[in-house]
């Protein structure tokens, strides 16, 4: 089995500091998207596995980034339903929370897009990182 990897830590690139010194709001979905590539990327291959299909996304800030801050992002399971599964991506700079992203996932069949229950591997998986 792979290591999970849930968090990444990095420094704020200029590239994503607006003019005021904050950071674009979109930067940090594209963050917590990057983050939840790595961490989904150690989940159980599976033969017939759905697709999944982000429905919801969100970010709640609570103290804007700035250029070359030393921030953590981790991923974690907030919720597992029948068909969907949602994730927060917090960041967080020492012991300050300065975001959360919510992401929501369906599962989708391959063949007709239509909603899927999780396979019982993935849920099963998932369990084990519901904070």
């Amino acid at each position: 089995m792979n290591e999970v990897t849930r968090t990444v830590e990095m420094n704020v690139p200029f590239r994503d500091v607006d003019m005021n010194g904050q950071v674009f709001l979109g930067s940090y979905i594209s963050y917590a998207e990057s983050v939840l590539a790595t961490f989904w990327s150690s989940r159980p291959q599976l033969a017939n596995e759905p697709l999944y299909i982000a429905s919801k996304v969100t970010c709640i800030l609570h103290r804007p980034l700035h250029y070359d801050e030393r921030v953590v992002f981790t991923a974690s399971v907030d919720k597992i339903g029948m068909r969907s599964v949602g994730f927060i991506i917090s960041a967080d700079i020492g012991d300050e929370r300065s975001a959360e992203v919510e992401i929501i996932w369906q599962a989708r069949s391959r063949d007709d897009r239509s909603p899927v229950p999780l396979p019982e591997d993935t849920r099963d998986w998932l369990y084990g990182f519901v904070d």
